[in-house]
Protein backbone atom coordinates (compact mmCIF):
# COMPACT_ATOMS: atom_id res chain seq x y z
CA UNK A 1 0.00 0.00 0.00
CA UNK A 2 1.14 3.77 -1.29
CA UNK A 3 1.71 5.32 2.46
CA UNK A 4 2.20 8.76 3.61
CA UNK A 5 2.99 9.58 7.08
CA UNK A 6 3.05 13.14 8.13
CA UNK A 7 5.91 14.48 10.42
CA UNK A 8 8.76 12.28 11.30
CA UNK A 9 9.72 12.90 14.81
CA UNK A 10 10.03 9.63 16.48
CA UNK A 11 6.84 8.37 15.91
CA UNK A 12 6.36 9.07 12.64
CA UNK A 13 10.03 7.76 11.89
CA UNK A 14 10.02 4.56 13.72
CA UNK A 15 6.48 4.18 11.95
CA UNK A 16 7.31 4.74 8.42
CA UNK A 17 10.15 2.34 8.74
CA UNK A 18 8.48 -0.59 10.44
CA UNK A 19 5.81 -0.08 8.16
CA UNK A 20 8.08 -0.17 5.40
CA UNK A 21 9.76 -3.29 6.91
CA UNK A 22 5.94 -5.00 6.61
CA UNK A 23 5.84 -4.60 3.05
CA UNK A 24 4.48 -0.62 2.71
CA UNK A 25 5.61 1.98 0.14
CA UNK A 26 6.15 4.89 2.41
CA UNK A 27 6.94 8.65 2.37
CA UNK A 28 8.16 10.26 5.54
CA UNK A 29 7.33 14.13 5.24
CA UNK A 30 8.88 16.55 6.99
CA UNK A 31 8.71 20.34 7.29
CA UNK A 32 11.96 20.64 8.14
CA UNK A 33 13.71 20.71 5.31
CA UNK A 34 17.03 20.37 7.22
CA UNK A 35 15.66 17.11 8.76
CA UNK A 36 14.81 15.62 5.47
CA UNK A 37 18.47 16.60 3.78
CA UNK A 38 19.33 14.23 6.42
CA UNK A 39 17.33 11.61 5.36
CA UNK A 40 17.80 11.59 2.18
CA UNK A 41 21.50 11.48 2.65
CA UNK A 42 21.19 8.45 5.36
CA UNK A 43 21.68 10.06 8.53
CA UNK A 44 19.20 9.78 11.50
CA UNK A 45 17.85 12.49 13.68
CA UNK A 46 17.24 10.36 16.56
CA UNK A 47 19.25 7.21 18.37
CA UNK A 48 17.10 4.32 18.70
CA UNK A 49 18.47 0.65 18.77
CA UNK A 50 17.92 -1.24 15.03
CA UNK A 51 16.17 1.82 13.47
CA UNK A 52 19.45 3.04 11.82
CA UNK A 53 19.95 -0.43 10.03
CA UNK A 54 16.17 -0.93 8.99
CA UNK A 55 15.92 2.92 7.30
CA UNK A 56 19.09 2.64 5.14
CA UNK A 57 17.92 -0.85 3.85
CA UNK A 58 14.87 0.74 2.83
CA UNK A 59 16.02 3.89 2.12
CA UNK A 60 18.31 1.76 -0.52
CA UNK A 61 15.90 -0.39 -1.94
CA UNK A 62 13.45 2.62 -2.57
CA UNK A 63 10.97 1.34 -0.35
CA UNK A 64 11.08 4.14 2.01
CA UNK A 65 11.56 7.95 0.57
CA UNK A 66 11.42 11.33 2.49
CA UNK A 67 9.75 14.72 1.25
CA UNK A 68 9.27 18.22 2.69
CA UNK A 69 5.89 18.44 0.28
CA UNK A 70 2.72 17.55 2.04
CA UNK A 71 1.22 18.21 -1.35
CA UNK A 72 2.91 16.19 -3.57
CA UNK A 73 3.47 13.22 -0.68
CA UNK A 74 -0.55 13.37 0.24
CA UNK A 75 -1.54 12.99 -3.40
CA UNK A 76 0.37 10.15 -4.37
CA UNK A 77 -0.42 7.74 -0.92
CA UNK A 78 -3.97 6.44 -0.76
CA UNK A 79 -3.30 6.37 3.48
CA UNK A 80 -2.12 9.45 5.39
CA UNK A 81 -0.86 9.12 8.97
CA UNK A 82 -0.63 12.17 10.95
CA UNK A 83 2.49 12.19 13.64
CA UNK A 84 3.05 15.81 14.51
CA UNK A 85 3.79 17.23 17.49
CA UNK A 86 1.29 17.80 20.33
CA UNK A 87 3.03 19.76 22.92
CA UNK A 88 1.44 20.74 26.36
CA UNK A 89 0.25 24.29 26.24
CA UNK A 90 0.76 26.03 29.60
CA UNK A 91 -2.78 25.20 31.08
CA UNK A 92 -2.17 21.37 30.10
CA UNK A 93 -4.34 21.24 26.80
CA UNK A 94 -2.92 19.31 23.89
CA UNK A 95 -1.72 22.19 21.56
CA UNK A 96 -3.14 20.76 17.64
CA UNK A 97 -1.92 23.67 16.00
CA UNK A 98 0.14 21.07 13.71
CA UNK A 99 -2.77 18.90 13.19
CA UNK A 100 -5.29 21.66 12.27
CA UNK A 101 -1.87 22.81 9.51
CA UNK A 102 -1.22 19.43 8.40
CA UNK A 103 -4.92 18.75 7.83
CA UNK A 104 -6.08 21.59 6.16
CA UNK A 105 -2.83 21.32 3.47
CA UNK A 106 -3.79 17.72 2.69
CA UNK A 107 -7.40 18.57 2.64
CA UNK A 108 -6.44 21.37 0.00
CA UNK A 109 -4.62 18.85 -2.21
CA UNK A 110 -7.65 16.20 -2.22
CA UNK A 111 -8.44 14.89 -5.50
CA UNK A 112 -9.28 11.14 -4.08
CA UNK A 113 -10.51 9.31 -1.50
CA UNK A 114 -7.85 9.39 1.65
CA UNK A 115 -8.07 7.87 4.55
CA UNK A 116 -6.41 10.41 7.50
CA UNK A 117 -5.48 8.24 10.55
CA UNK A 118 -4.46 9.74 13.67
CA UNK A 119 -1.41 8.42 14.95
CA UNK A 120 -0.58 11.24 17.28
CA UNK A 121 -1.40 11.87 20.78
CA UNK A 122 -4.62 13.70 20.54
CA UNK A 123 -7.42 14.27 23.26
CA UNK A 124 -10.74 13.11 21.79
CA UNK A 125 -13.30 14.44 19.71
CA UNK A 126 -10.45 15.47 17.67
CA UNK A 127 -11.25 13.35 14.92
CA UNK A 128 -14.35 15.40 14.56
CA UNK A 129 -12.41 18.56 13.99
CA UNK A 130 -10.21 16.57 11.47
CA UNK A 131 -13.13 15.69 9.42
CA UNK A 132 -14.80 19.40 10.12
CA UNK A 133 -11.23 20.95 8.77
CA UNK A 134 -11.22 18.89 6.04
CA UNK A 135 -14.55 19.57 4.60
CA UNK A 136 -14.13 23.49 5.23
CA UNK A 137 -10.93 23.05 3.10
CA UNK A 138 -11.30 21.18 0.32
CA UNK A 139 -11.20 22.51 -3.04
CA UNK A 140 -14.59 23.88 -4.15
CA UNK A 141 -15.17 21.30 -6.98
CA UNK A 142 -15.81 18.82 -4.34
CA UNK A 143 -18.45 20.93 -2.99
CA UNK A 144 -22.01 21.18 -3.56
CA UNK A 145 -23.34 23.74 -1.12
CA UNK A 146 -23.67 21.56 2.04
CA UNK A 147 -23.05 18.40 0.18
CA UNK A 148 -19.28 17.06 -0.02
CA UNK A 149 -18.60 15.16 -3.02
CA UNK A 150 -15.08 13.56 -2.30
CA UNK A 151 -15.25 10.80 -0.01
CA UNK A 152 -12.53 10.41 2.59
CA UNK A 153 -12.43 8.47 5.91
CA UNK A 154 -10.50 9.77 9.35
CA UNK A 155 -9.57 7.10 11.46
CA UNK A 156 -7.65 6.99 15.30
CA UNK A 157 -4.76 4.13 15.56
CA UNK A 158 -2.29 5.71 18.41
CA UNK A 159 0.81 4.17 18.97
CA UNK A 160 2.60 2.64 22.13
CA UNK A 161 5.46 2.39 21.61
CA UNK A 162 8.32 2.27 24.28
CA UNK A 163 11.68 4.39 23.51
CA UNK A 164 14.23 2.55 23.64
CA UNK A 165 12.28 -0.59 22.45
CA UNK A 166 10.35 0.65 19.54
CA UNK A 167 10.71 -1.30 16.75
CA UNK A 168 10.25 -4.68 19.06
CA UNK A 169 7.19 -2.94 19.72
CA UNK A 170 5.43 -2.02 16.19
CA UNK A 171 6.88 -5.66 15.07
CA UNK A 172 5.49 -7.31 18.09
CA UNK A 173 2.71 -5.79 19.73
CA UNK A 174 0.19 -6.22 22.25
CA UNK A 175 -3.06 -5.19 20.54
CA UNK A 176 -3.21 -2.69 17.79
CA UNK A 177 -6.41 -0.31 18.29
CA UNK A 178 -7.92 1.42 15.44
CA UNK A 179 -10.73 3.78 15.76
CA UNK A 180 -12.94 4.30 12.69
CA UNK A 181 -16.10 5.16 11.44
CA UNK A 182 -16.47 2.99 8.19
CA UNK A 183 -15.78 -0.19 6.81
CA UNK A 184 -13.79 0.97 4.56
CA UNK A 185 -11.11 2.45 7.14
CA UNK A 186 -11.80 -0.29 9.01
CA UNK A 187 -10.55 -2.74 6.29
CA UNK A 188 -7.56 -0.44 5.02
CA UNK A 189 -6.15 -0.60 8.31
CA UNK A 190 -6.83 -4.32 8.78
CA UNK A 191 -4.52 -4.93 5.93
CA UNK A 192 -1.84 -2.94 6.54
CA UNK A 193 -1.70 -4.28 9.72
CA UNK A 194 -2.78 -7.87 8.43
CA UNK A 195 1.47 -8.99 8.28
CA UNK A 196 1.63 -8.81 11.90
CA UNK A 197 -0.95 -11.21 12.74
CA UNK A 198 -1.68 -9.09 15.94
CA UNK A 199 -4.16 -8.79 18.49
CA UNK A 200 -6.88 -6.17 16.77
CA UNK A 201 -9.27 -3.65 18.59
CA UNK A 202 -11.66 -1.81 16.51
CA UNK A 203 -13.59 0.79 18.18
CA UNK A 204 -14.78 3.96 16.98
CA UNK A 205 -12.64 7.33 16.78
CA UNK A 206 -12.97 8.78 20.14
CA UNK A 207 -12.96 5.38 22.17
CA UNK A 208 -9.26 4.80 20.01
CA UNK A 209 -8.38 8.51 21.41
CA UNK A 210 -9.08 7.93 24.95
CA UNK A 211 -7.57 4.70 25.08
CA UNK A 212 -4.12 6.48 24.69
CA UNK A 213 -4.42 8.45 26.94
CA UNK A 214 -6.31 6.05 29.60
CA UNK A 215 -2.75 3.97 29.06
CA UNK A 216 -0.47 5.90 29.15
CA UNK A 217 -2.26 7.45 32.62
CA UNK A 218 -2.32 4.24 34.32
CA UNK A 219 1.46 3.11 33.68
CA UNK A 220 2.02 7.00 34.81
CA UNK A 221 -0.10 6.12 38.25
CA UNK A 222 1.78 2.79 39.06
CA UNK A 223 4.76 4.49 38.57
CA UNK A 224 3.94 7.15 41.08
CA UNK A 225 2.55 4.74 43.76
CA UNK A 226 5.50 2.61 43.87
CA UNK A 227 7.28 5.89 44.41
CA UNK A 228 4.74 7.33 47.29
CA UNK A 229 5.25 3.66 48.82
CA UNK A 230 8.89 4.33 48.55
CA UNK A 231 8.61 7.44 50.62
CA UNK A 232 6.79 5.29 53.12
CA UNK A 233 9.40 2.31 52.85
CA UNK A 234 12.02 4.73 53.66
CA UNK A 235 10.62 5.85 56.70
CA UNK A 236 9.42 2.36 58.29
CA UNK A 237 12.52 0.42 57.21
CA UNK A 238 11.23 -1.32 54.68
CA UNK A 239 12.75 -2.23 51.21
CA UNK A 240 10.40 -1.03 48.55
CA UNK A 241 12.23 -3.42 45.82
CA UNK A 242 11.13 -6.26 47.91
CA UNK A 243 7.45 -4.87 48.25
CA UNK A 244 7.33 -4.43 44.58
CA UNK A 245 8.57 -7.92 44.04
CA UNK A 246 5.59 -9.33 46.38
CA UNK A 247 3.05 -6.85 44.74
CA UNK A 248 4.21 -7.64 41.13
CA UNK A 249 3.52 -11.75 41.47
CA UNK A 250 0.06 -11.08 42.13
CA UNK A 251 -1.38 -11.37 37.97
CA UNK A 252 -3.91 -9.17 39.05
CA UNK A 253 -1.02 -6.06 39.20
CA UNK A 254 2.11 -7.43 37.63
CA UNK A 255 5.75 -6.00 38.20
CA UNK A 256 5.93 -3.64 34.93
CA UNK A 257 6.39 0.35 36.09
CA UNK A 258 6.29 -0.62 39.85
CA UNK A 259 10.13 0.44 39.91
CA UNK A 260 10.68 3.71 42.32
CA UNK A 261 13.15 6.20 41.25
CA UNK A 262 13.26 9.96 40.67
CA UNK A 263 10.24 10.03 38.91
CA UNK A 264 8.79 9.62 35.26
CA UNK A 265 9.84 11.85 32.32
CA UNK A 266 10.01 11.79 28.38
CA UNK A 267 7.42 12.96 25.46
CA UNK A 268 4.08 11.05 26.45
CA UNK A 269 3.56 10.54 30.36
CA UNK A 270 3.73 14.03 31.86
CA UNK A 271 1.89 15.50 28.15
CA UNK A 272 -0.51 12.84 28.66
CA UNK A 273 -1.16 13.51 32.20
CA UNK A 274 -1.67 16.63 31.40
CA UNK A 275 -3.74 16.42 28.65
CA UNK A 276 -6.36 13.64 30.31
CA UNK A 277 -6.85 15.96 33.35
CA UNK A 278 -7.62 18.59 31.04
CA UNK A 279 -10.05 17.06 28.76
CA UNK A 280 -11.35 15.62 32.11
CA UNK A 281 -12.08 19.03 32.99
CA UNK A 282 -13.64 20.11 30.12
CA UNK A 283 -16.26 17.40 30.66
CA UNK A 284 -16.93 18.94 34.03
CA UNK A 285 -14.92 15.82 36.12
CA UNK A 286 -12.16 16.77 38.31
CA UNK A 287 -10.04 13.69 37.81
CA UNK A 288 -7.93 14.42 41.47
CA UNK A 289 -6.27 10.70 41.38
CA UNK A 290 -4.35 11.95 37.80
CA UNK A 291 -3.50 15.77 39.78
CA UNK A 292 -2.06 14.03 42.27
CA UNK A 293 -0.09 11.48 40.18
CA UNK A 294 1.69 14.69 38.54
CA UNK A 295 1.62 16.24 42.27
CA UNK A 296 3.90 12.82 43.25
CA UNK A 297 5.91 12.58 40.55
CA UNK A 298 7.31 16.23 41.04
CA UNK A 299 7.74 15.31 44.75
CA UNK A 300 9.81 12.49 44.26
CA UNK A 301 12.76 14.54 42.23
CA UNK A 302 12.73 17.37 45.21
CA UNK A 303 12.81 14.20 48.00
CA UNK A 304 15.85 12.95 46.01
CA UNK A 305 17.25 16.60 45.97
CA UNK A 306 16.69 17.02 49.93
CA UNK A 307 18.44 13.29 50.31
CA UNK A 308 21.58 14.66 48.30
CA UNK A 309 21.52 17.70 50.07
CA UNK A 310 21.38 16.27 53.46
CA UNK A 311 24.29 13.66 52.98
CA UNK A 312 26.68 15.84 51.33
CA UNK A 313 26.16 18.22 53.85
CA UNK A 314 27.03 21.14 52.20
CA UNK A 315 26.61 21.40 48.20
CA UNK A 316 29.14 24.64 47.60
CA UNK A 317 32.09 24.05 45.32
CA UNK A 318 31.14 20.09 45.67
CA UNK A 319 31.82 18.17 42.58
CA UNK A 320 29.17 15.91 41.75
CA UNK A 321 29.00 13.39 39.07
CA UNK A 322 26.26 12.02 37.62
CA UNK A 323 25.78 8.83 35.40
CA UNK A 324 22.61 9.50 33.17
CA UNK A 325 20.81 12.10 31.84
CA UNK A 326 18.00 10.86 29.50
CA UNK A 327 14.83 10.48 30.44
CA UNK A 328 15.48 6.65 30.47
CA UNK A 329 17.90 4.57 28.84
CA UNK A 330 18.21 3.23 25.46
CA UNK A 331 17.43 6.60 23.97
CA UNK A 332 19.11 10.37 23.81
CA UNK A 333 15.55 12.22 24.44
CA UNK A 334 15.62 14.92 27.59
CA UNK A 335 12.60 15.82 27.14
CA UNK A 336 11.45 15.93 30.63
CA UNK A 337 14.22 14.25 32.50
CA UNK A 338 14.37 13.84 35.52
CA UNK A 339 18.01 15.13 35.57
CA UNK A 340 17.72 18.40 34.13
CA UNK A 341 15.51 19.42 37.36
CA UNK A 342 17.52 17.95 39.92
CA UNK A 343 21.56 19.14 38.01
CA UNK A 344 19.84 22.44 37.95
CA UNK A 345 19.09 22.77 41.67
CA UNK A 346 22.03 21.52 42.75
CA UNK A 347 24.07 23.97 40.65
CA UNK A 348 21.52 26.36 42.36
CA UNK A 349 23.51 25.60 45.51
CA UNK A 350 26.68 26.01 44.03
CA UNK A 351 27.66 22.50 43.00
CA UNK A 352 29.78 21.87 40.10
CA UNK A 353 28.29 19.17 37.76
CA UNK A 354 30.92 16.36 35.62
CA UNK A 355 28.14 14.12 33.47
CA UNK A 356 27.89 11.53 30.89
CA UNK A 357 25.41 9.94 29.26
CA UNK A 358 26.40 7.35 26.13
CA UNK A 359 23.74 8.65 23.96
CA UNK A 360 22.13 11.51 25.20
CA UNK A 361 24.71 14.71 25.78
CA UNK A 362 24.56 16.43 22.01
CA UNK A 363 20.67 17.18 23.36
CA UNK A 364 21.44 17.61 26.93
CA UNK A 365 23.99 20.51 26.04
CA UNK A 366 21.06 22.15 24.54
CA UNK A 367 19.09 22.28 27.83
CA UNK A 368 22.12 22.40 30.55
CA UNK A 369 24.72 24.84 30.69
CA UNK A 370 27.99 25.18 32.77
CA UNK A 371 28.49 21.49 33.04
CA UNK A 372 31.14 19.27 32.16
CA UNK A 373 30.26 17.14 29.94
CA UNK A 374 32.73 13.48 30.15
CA UNK A 375 33.55 10.87 27.61
CA UNK A 376 33.36 8.41 29.58
CA UNK A 377 32.18 7.28 33.26
CA UNK A 378 35.58 7.19 34.60
CA UNK A 379 36.04 11.16 34.04
CA UNK A 380 32.95 12.00 35.20
CA UNK A 381 33.09 10.36 38.84
CA UNK A 382 37.25 11.91 39.01
CA UNK A 383 37.57 14.09 41.83
CA UNK A 384 34.11 13.86 42.52
CA UNK A 385 32.16 13.97 46.26
CA UNK A 386 29.58 12.18 45.31
CA UNK A 387 27.68 10.54 42.27
CA UNK A 388 24.44 10.57 41.08
CA UNK A 389 22.94 7.92 38.80
CA UNK A 390 19.84 9.08 37.30
CA UNK A 391 19.59 6.79 34.14
CA UNK A 392 19.69 2.91 34.22
CA UNK A 393 21.96 2.20 31.33
CA UNK A 394 23.29 -1.05 31.31
CA UNK A 395 26.67 -0.21 30.93
CA UNK A 396 26.67 1.58 34.42
CA UNK A 397 26.19 -2.28 36.07
CA UNK A 398 28.78 -3.32 34.27
CA UNK A 399 31.27 -0.69 35.66
CA UNK A 400 34.56 -0.99 37.40
CA UNK A 401 33.33 -0.07 40.77
CA UNK A 402 36.91 -0.11 42.47
CA UNK A 403 37.83 2.03 39.83
CA UNK A 404 35.16 4.38 40.14
CA UNK A 405 35.55 4.19 44.20
CA UNK A 406 39.21 4.79 43.63
CA UNK A 407 38.59 7.81 41.02
CA UNK A 408 36.22 10.14 43.29
CA UNK A 409 37.15 11.94 46.50
CA UNK A 410 34.04 10.34 48.47
CA UNK A 411 32.39 7.02 48.00
CA UNK A 412 29.37 8.26 48.09
CA UNK A 413 26.53 6.77 45.63
CA UNK A 414 23.25 7.86 45.35
CA UNK A 415 21.16 5.33 43.18
CA UNK A 416 18.08 7.41 41.59
CA UNK A 417 16.82 4.26 40.05
CA UNK A 418 17.50 1.48 41.86
CA UNK A 419 19.62 -0.10 39.54
CA UNK A 420 22.68 -0.91 41.21
CA UNK A 421 23.58 -3.91 43.77
CA UNK A 422 23.74 -2.10 46.82
CA UNK A 423 25.41 -4.96 49.04
CA UNK A 424 28.16 -5.07 46.70
CA UNK A 425 28.92 -1.64 46.51
CA UNK A 426 28.99 -1.31 50.25
CA UNK A 427 31.63 -4.10 50.17
CA UNK A 428 33.79 -2.21 47.90
CA UNK A 429 33.03 0.87 51.21
CA UNK A 430 30.51 2.61 49.14
CA UNK A 431 28.31 4.72 51.17
CA UNK A 432 25.32 3.76 49.31
CA UNK A 433 22.04 5.31 49.07
CA UNK A 434 18.82 4.07 47.41
CA UNK A 435 15.04 5.30 46.83
CA UNK A 436 13.03 3.66 49.52
CA UNK A 437 15.30 1.14 50.47
CA UNK A 438 17.78 2.49 53.13
CA UNK A 439 21.45 2.99 52.90
CA UNK A 440 24.54 0.94 53.13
Amino acid sequence: MDIAIIGSGYVGLVTGVCLAHIGHNVICVDNNEEKIKVLKAGGIPIYEPGLGELLEKYRKSGRITFSSSIAESSKKASVIFIAVGTPSKKNGDADLTYIENVTREIARNMDSYKLLVEKSTVPAQTGNRIERTVKLNLPNKFKNGNKITLEFDVASNPEFLREGSAIKDFMNPDRIVIGVESKRAERLLREIYKPLKAKMLVTNVATAEIIKHASNSFLATKISFINAVSQICERVGADVEQVAEGMGYDKRIGRAFLNAGVGYGGSCFPKDVDAFVRLAEKSGYDFKLLKSVREVNEEQKQSFIRLVEDKLWILKDKTIAVWGLAFKSNTDDMRSAASVTIIEALQNEGACIQAYDPQAVPNAKKMLKGIKFCSDPYAAAKGADCLLLLTEWEEFKAADWARVRDAMRQAVIFDGRNFLDMKALGDLGFEYYGIGRGHV
